[in-house]
This record gives structure tokens, sequence and C-alpha cells, in this order.
């Protein structure tokens, strides 16, 4: 079944994201692939923790939601290959989470390079959360 949502109201379910997450969300950049679920613990190592902006996030527009600021990250955690990301609020509640690749790879989540070294900087390239095509209205 597919359902069709209108434009403003697919920007107003974007927009709603934002006020879920609360002020100063965290973003979690890690090795491996995703859980499964938003509840599921946290997989993979540790590579990157990236305090977020209290207005993380632009107003939706043409069905997706834009970063207000590139993200980066002046000395990496740990070392490793990037592979996916989690959003939590700043209370560590999982909000968000999606796959990582090198700029121009296709993942949710696209940064400069994915084979971090201890204390490398990492820099988010594209970011943002979308309305999946199929259910434009």
């Amino acid at each position: 079944m597919t359902v069709l949502v209108a434009q403003s109201t697919a920007h107003a379910m974007l927009d709603a994201i934002e006020t879920d997450l609360g002020a100063s969300p965290v973003l979690y950049l890690r090795s491996g692939t995703p859980p499964a679920t938003l509840a599921a613990a946290d997989t993979g190592t540790l590579i990157s923790t990236i305090a977020m902006a209290a207005d993380a996030f632009l107003s939706a527009a043409a069905w997706a939601k834009a970063i207000t600021a590139a993200l980066s990250d002046t000395s990496a955690d740990a070392a490793g290959t990037l592979g996916h990301w989690r959003i939590k609020t700043s209370g560590g509640v999982s909000k968000l989470s999606g796959t990582i690749t090198a700029t121009g790879g296709g993942g949710d989540m696209t940064v400069d390079n994915v084979n971090v070294a201890l204390g490398q900087q990492i820099d988010v390239t594209s970011f943002s959360i979308g309305f999946p095509v199929a259910n434009q209205g």
C-alpha cells in the first residue's frame, strides 16, 4: 500500500523530528552496521561523538530537512571504519539512525573519509532527512 502525503504535511512531519530530538542532540559515528531497531543496544566501535547545535536542522523544504551547519569532529575518539550513525537526545535516547559512506557513496550520511585514524578530523559532507519519493502526493 502506498500512502500519498501532501508536501505541507511531509514538511510538518519532518519539522516534528527536531522537536522530538530536543535541544542539543548528539551525533554518534560508529563502525559496522546499524542495530536493527532504535531500541537495540549500540553496536560497533564508537569512533566519533559530535555535539549538534540546539537548532540542529533547517526548516523542512523540498521534501527534506537539512542540517543547519557543517558537522565535524576535530579529533576522532578511536580508529576504525565508519559504518553507521545514531542521533540521540541529550539524555541518551536514540531517535535516528542510518548508514555512513564516503562522499558520493550513497549513504544516509556521507563523510570525507570513512577510514578514520585516532585523533583524525572527520567532516560530515552531506546529511539530510527526506520523505520517500513514493509518498509524495
